[in-house]
């Protein structure tokens, strides 16, 4: 007999309620989850997963990517007495000021700015004048008053002066000052206009010999610019010379290949204090040398000479002279703790089958030096020694360099190398020896000009460089001591700019030293490189498989809701219908 379940109505009612009040739970619990994971969860993940970025000058760098130099340059003019009247000195121009502009491309341009002080000469310099040598003379002028670093005085003398030769106007001695003679189309009685005028031209020219030429500041650019093809003598000498470095280390070698022949003895260190330090010492303000020496025995050249019958001797042609220095840097060794360039120069003694050994030049003709130089790596001495004994002689020979002759070239060759070469002299020039230092202080004052420029040049390159790089990959970690780095190379910078403007050689080149350092510190950071090859598709690969177990029932749960809201809506908009 089939009997009928009755359900009461009340238990009905409170499943009804009890299974409402699970859902309402249900969503109260999903909707819980995911404003705790959209408010907290993600706010944290994203601030803990970010990658920090310092805050860098972008405004800044961005101004110095487009770079206006402006060089200013003051010389002092001196009328000695003769070369104007008494009514002209009274007309006598305080100062006048020349400016000259350039504009090498399209980020980059060069203003020239000359300061030009005239005034008569004083009794004392009246005195130094007299002196019987323009090399008396320009001593004579320096112990009365020396000039600033940058700076030059221009000595005009009468066309009557004995200091100079019959076909010399101008002479420039080993300090800051220079001669020039008054021209004979000029005399005392013209007007002072005229005077000026020819003088002008004459002036321009001594302050390109002694400061600056367009063409030393546009080799000096070169890191920035690309140079014009026309200026192949500037193209050279910059390809020639070593990049503008804190330091540099200097190895002196003695390569004696036949120790059994040759005993050698080199009296290296005192060569260097008497003819290598006074150099270094008075380039102490562009860098720091540290220098030191060997001997290399066994050591050959790599190349094998051709002997010439005609002239009883070994040679070298220019073509070999590249392949004698592979095999021997080989041996040569280098400073590991060290990351400045290295300048080598050897003395290469030829064994006593290949003696006597010269080298060619490319008209075949014997070289007077008997070396070269290779650009931005060194030079090559040979040295022979056949004709300090004779063929009765019992070997091995005990042998004494020359240390003033070696001295002598390679002094000439650490001076190319580092970029101490003065521009080819106008005709009517005369150009007094650099002396016991090796270097004068107007060659000074060039080198520093060119290598201020440089090292700016060299560092608005690297900071703009790093700067599109990081904006370019987000990723890379940008730490507050990179950041005080950029920061220092941009105020250095821009110190350096305005000290260049002003005429302050000495602080414009140590700040520029100071804005290549931290520049290059920035962009050769180790910390750079810690995300640089993590993209973002491994991330995805990484959080994925994190964040999708978890996200798949939040969103499914929130979609529910939301398809219950709809549904809810719409059966109250039924009933009311």
């Amino acid at each position: 007999m089939y009997t009928a379940k009755q359900t009461h109505p009340f238990s009905s009612l409170t499943e009804m309620a009890t299974a409402e009040v699970e859902r309402r739970r249900g969503q109260l619990a999903a909707l819980s989850i995911a404003v705790v994971v959209i408010v907290v969860g993600v706010p944290l993940w994203w601030k803990t997963t970010e990658t920090y970025r310092a805050w860098l000058p972008v405004s800044q760098i961005n101004e110095l990517s487009n770079l206006q130099l402006q060089l200013s340059a003051d010389v002092e003019v001196v009328f000695a007495r003769g070369t104007i009247t008494p009514e002209q000195q009274k007309k006598v121009p305080l100062a006048r000021t020349q400016e000259e502009e350039h504009t090498v491309d399209g980020d980059t341009g060069l203003r020239y700015r000359y300061e030009t002080r005239y005034r008569t000469a004083t009794i004392m310099e009246e005195d130094a004048l007299d002196q019987p040598t323009a090399a008396e003379a320009d001593l004579s002028l320096h112990t009365l008053s020396e000039s600033p670093c940058g700076s030059l005085v221009v000595y005009v003398i009468p066309e009557s002066s004995s200091l100079l030769p019959q076909d010399v106007d101008v002479y420039i001695g080993q300090r800051r000052t220079a001669l020039l003679r008054i021209g004979a189309q000029i005399r005392v009685g013209k007007t002072l206009d005229l005077l000026l005028a020819h003088l002008e031209p004459r002036i321009k020219q001594v302050l390109q010999v002694m400061s600056f030429s367009h063409s030393d500041i546009t080799a000096a650019l070169s890191d920035r610019v690309r140079l014009s093809p026309g200026n192949k003598e500037s193209i050279a000498d910059s390809m020639r010379t070593f990049k503008s470095s804190p330091g540099y280390e200097i190895t002196f070698s003695l390569l004696n290949p036949d120790p059994k022949s040759h005993r050698l003895h080199w009296d290296i260190e005192g060569a260097v204090q008497t003819y290598i330090q006074p150099l270094l010492t008075k380039l102490a303000s562009v860098a720091n040398f540290s220098i030191d020496s060997q001997t290399l025995y066994y050591a050959m050249l790599g190349v094998n000479p051709r002997f010439d019958s005609s002239l009883g001797a070994y040679t070298l042609n220019p073509d070999s002279l590249a392949h004698m220095i592979n095999p021997v840097e080989a041996r040569l060794g280098s400073n590991a703790a060290s990351s400045n360039p290295v300048l080598n120069f050897l003395l290469y003694v030829p064994d006593a089958q290949h003696s006597p050994l010269h080298i060619h030049n490319s008209k075949k003709q014997e070289v007077p030096t008997n070396a070269f130089h290779s650009p931005r790596w060194g030079g090559i001495m040979v040295y022979n020694v056949e004709g300090f004994y004779g063929p009765e002689a019992v070997f091995p020979v005990d042998l004494n360099i020359n240390m003033a002759k070696v001295m002598g070239v390679f002094l000439a060759q650490l001076r190319l190398l580092l970029g101490v070469q003065s521009s080819t002299t106008p005709s009517g020039f005369l150009v007094a020896p650099c002396g016991s230092t090796g270097l004068a202080d107007w060659e000074l004052d060039r080198l520093m000009w060119s290598r201020s420029v440089e090292n700016v040049a060299t560092a608005t390159t690297t900071i703009t460089s790093l700067a599109q790089l990081l904006d370019q990959i987000g990723n890379i970690v940008i730490n507050d001591n990179i950041a005080e780095q950029v920061s220092n190379a941009v105020t250095a910078l821009q110190l350096a700019v305005a000290e260049l403007e002003s005429g302050n050689l000495r602080f414009a080149l140590q700040y520029s030293k100071e804005a290549i350092l931290a520049s290059e510190r920035a962009f050769f950071d180790p910390s750079l490189l810690h995300l640089l090859y993590f993209p973002d598709d491994q991330k995805f690969a990484i959080y994925i498989p994190l964040f999708l177990p978890m996200c798949v029932p939040i969103l499914l749960s929130l979609l529910k809701i939301v398809s219950d809201a709809r549904q809810k809506r719409r059966e109250k908009q039924a009933k009311k219908d």
